[in-house]
């Protein structure tokens, strides 16, 4: 379970029990099957512990309490003209800051009770070290193999077994682990951990037929786009994609009837507006609800300041539903209606542009044992296929600690 509390609000989540529950038994393989040994392994706590708000001593001296950066003092702008892009961002700030501001304070409120806040003198932190693998240029390097036939079925899957990857081709396949344990293996020559029930494809837009291939329509599609912004360009920590080529992935043939689309966007206007009246519309996809994701520390303060001018505590999730002239609407009736601006309130992972885990909390808006597939995804999880050129990013072994069990796998 990773929801720890909910509300008329919404909901607050903990990562940490979805992730010991997803990987308290793995398989390890090693050079051969006869060699496998079972392991318990978890997530590295750094990876959960986003410790210090970046709110200002001064803003903080100020506050009494949590979520009190409303009475901040505004930093004097050097201009006093607001772009349309400022203009457009305010009126949206305006309109959800008291849904943020009361909805927060009362569901971390109400979640103080399962431990999942507690005080920084509680918190043990130290060096860690993670290893970058560069998947993406190993995606670039993959465009000089030929492509699979997609009329040849067969070769679109491959399955994880019997302790042998040297022969993987996980650029031009679907990867499945259709075990119901995870695996430790050794992929492209480092060891990832693949949750049970998983598949996944590494490949970017120019390599997205097997998965169209694949032959699956899914039910729940979750998308986080690498949108353009200037602190991407400036960091460089992921290759951006222009919004223009998003319309060029074929979301449609992957879509079933009534699929819930849920798309992560930046706080940037254009990005939101081009998402709700272009994207959306030319997929086939109705725009339902717009949540709220608030980001807060391990002591239950927001990140930014709330009325921050240049980053915001928060991000927009657009759900939408897959719906085409053609296809019939029947059973959404059954499922649960979908509520506007409810939040979902965490603690942000440490990693950059990394996002809490949602299968929970859209339960009830999906039809029960509803296929599940994650765009531009940088981890895996039980049950999902998930596709991007970053796909196992957060799945390799340095992310984790494993601790062997006495008796062997079987």
């Amino acid at each position: 379970m990773s929801v720890v509390a909910q509300g008329t609000w919404g909901w607050v989540l903990d990562a940490r029990p979805l992730l010991d529950q997803t990987y308290s038994r793995c398989i390890r393989w090693t050079h051969g099957h006869n060699n496998n040994s079972v392991v318990q392994c978890s997530c590295k706590s750094h990876c959960l512990q986003t410790v210090q708000s970046h709110i200002s001593e001064k803003c903080r001296n100020v506050s009494e309490g949590i979520l009190n950066s409303s009475k901040q003092k505004k930093r004097k702008r050097k201009h006093t003209e607001l772009n349309q892009g400022e203009i457009e961002m305010k009126a949206f700030h305006d309109k959800v800051r008291s849904i943020i501001q009361e909805g927060t304070l009362a569901l971390v409120a109400s979640a103080k009770a399962s431990g999942i806040f507690i005080s920084t003198e509680e918190l043990t932190q130290g060096p860690v070290t993670f290893t970058e693998c560069g998947l993406s240029g190993l995606c670039e390097m993959s465009k000089q193999l030929p492509l699979v036939d997609s009329v040849e079925q067969d070769t679109v899957t491959q399955t994880l077994e019997g302790g042998s990857t040297l022969n993987l081709d996980l650029f031009s396949r679907v990867t499945e682990n259709k075990s119901d344990s995870a695996v430790v293996v050794t992929l492209l020559g480092e060891e990832y951990v693949i949750p049970a029930q998983s598949a996944f494809l590494l490949s970017d837009f120019t390599r997205v037929q097997p998965l169209v291939s694949y032959g699956a329509k899914f039910d729940l599609i979750v998308i986080d786009p690498p949108w353009e912004n200037k602190s991407v360009k400036r960091s460089r920590r992921y290759n951006a994609l222009p919004s223009s080529q998003l319309k060029k992935f074929p979301l449609p043939l992957l879509a079933s009837s009534n699929c819930l689309v849920v798309t992560w966007v930046t706080n940037r206007p254009s990005h939101l507006r081009f998402l709700k009246d272009n994207l959306y519309p030319y997929w086939g996809v109705k725009v339902v609800a717009e949540w709220l994701w608030v980001k807060v520390t391990t002591s239950g303060q927001f990140v930014f300041p709330l009325d921050s001018e240049h980053k915001k505590p928060y991000e927009v999730l657009v759900l939408g539903r897959f719906s085409p002239v053609s296809r019939s609407q029947s059973g959404l009736s059954e499922l649960a209606s979908i509520e506007n601006y409810r939040l979902i309130v965490s603690v942000p992972s440490t990693f950059h542009s990394q996002k809490p885990q949602l299968s929970e909390v859209l339960k009830p808006y999906i039809r029960p044992n509803a296929k599940c597939l994650e765009l531009f995804a940088r981890n895996l999880h039980p049950g999902w296929t998930s596709w991007g050129n970053e796909v196992l990013k957060f799945q390799h072994a340095s992310y984790f600690i494993m601790t062997p069990e006495d008796d062997d796998a079987n």
